[in-house]
Order: C-alpha cells, then structure tokens, then sequence
C-alpha cells in the first residue's frame, strides 16, 4: 500500500480508530523499563498510546499523516498529548537514533531488513517487541495474501538471537468471523552476560485471553 492509501484507508474508518496493543506487550508491559519508547509503523496509536497511557515519553513513527493525526487526536482525548510526538516518515527508510529508545514496539509491518537498525536504537538493557503475520501450511485467512510480507517458521527469532530473549511464540488464533489468524510475537532485550535479570512471567489469562474473543482489528496488510 502506498502512503496515501493508508490515508484513506484510515479516513475512511476501515481501519480501527483505536485498536488493541497486542496481548503479549500488554501483559510484560509491567516488567519494561520505564523512558522513552518508539512505535514502529504506529499507524492509529495501537502501541504509541497503550505505551504512553502508562507514563512512557513516546515517539509514534508513521508514513501516513491521517493516521499520526488520529494518534495525537487519542492522546489528546486522554490527556496525554504531551507523551507523544508523531513523526512522519517511512519506517523502510527512516534513520533511527543510535541506543536512544527504552521500548521499541513494531506491530504488523515487516521490515526484516531494518532489524539491525532497531537493535542499534535501543539503549542498553532496552526491549524490543515485533509482531508479524506467518506463512503457515494452510492459508491464513487474515493479514497479506501472499508470503511477501510474513515471516518464515522461526524468521523472526532468529532474528532476534544478537538480543536476549525473553518471549516468543508462533500460533494461530481465531478471529471474528471465524478466520484464523497466523503471528509471530518476539520480546527480547539488549543485554549480555551470564547473568541478568529477568521479567516476571504473567498469568497465563492474562497473555491470551484478550486477542482470541472479541477483537476488532480488521486485517492488516503490511507495508
């Protein structure tokens, strides 16, 4: 998709206004550092507002402005204008500041390439969280409709061993509508040694049961 039709797609309304932060970010959000934080293709502020509604200085970094304009309209509307400074640029290309970032978040845009570059961005001890769409045996029915843009069994962890990881999975999870959906999640941290610290594991409700039952999230399609 092109920068304007994610404007439209997001004028229109076809995409969520407000959609959920993954049920895994939600859940170790507790154990992450507090600071700064960066959403990676924030498109309407489904990580960008959930980080800065609790108390994190974000930035939301998007190539679309209709969708940064509703990012800072939600933060607006919940008194947190000021956590949040939308920068519009393309994530394929944008330079990102040297070990700036204490949370880096990426949902559903696949930049494999830019891997590297996030890794760099993050301060010491700072973490990452990337989630994407698999290419599975038999066809997802959400997200893209070719493999372009899904990673491969295991593509997205391997990508993150230069890091220490603390979660990652690869599942299916059911839909509205009865469509399935194929995801990979990862949350590591840039840290090193034999010995570290590690973040509490949430209860197992906690982690799940919010993106299989009643989610709203159409399906997105990466850029």
């Amino acid at each position: 998709m092109t920068d304007t039709d994610w404007d439209e797609r997001f004028a229109s309304g076809e995409y969520p206004r407000a959609p959920e932060p993954s049920p895994v970010l939600r859940a170790y959000e507790p154990s992450l550092p507090d600071g700064r934080a960066l959403d990676v293709a924030a498109g309407t502020g489904r990580n960008a507002v959930f980080l800065a509604d609790r108390g994190r200085d974000v930035d939301a970094l998007d190539a679309s402005a209709e969708g940064l304009r509703i990012v800072r309209e939600r933060a607006a509307d919940r008194g947190i204008g000021d956590r949040i400074e939308a920068i519009r640029a393309d994530a394929s290309t944008y330079g990102f500041p040297s070990e700036t970032y204490d949370v880096i978040a990426m949902s559903y845009f696949h930049a494999l390439d830019r891997f590297a570059d996030l890794v760099e961005s993050l301060a010491p001890d700072g973490y990452l969280f990337v989630e994407g769409h698999l290419r599975s045996a038999s066809p997802s029915q959400s997200g893209p409709s070719g493999d372009r843009y899904r990673y491969a069994a295991n593509e997205l962890l391997r990508a993150g061993l230069g890091l220490s990881v603390r979660y990652y999975d690869e599942t299916t999870t059911e839909r509205p509508g009865g469509r399935e959906r194929a995801t990979a999640r990862l949350l590591a941290q840039k840290s090193t040694g034999g010995r570290q610290s590690y973040p509490s594991r949430p209860d197992a409700s906690e982690r799940w049961s919010t993106e299989a039952v009643g989610s709203t999230d159409p399906d997105e399609s990466d850029a």
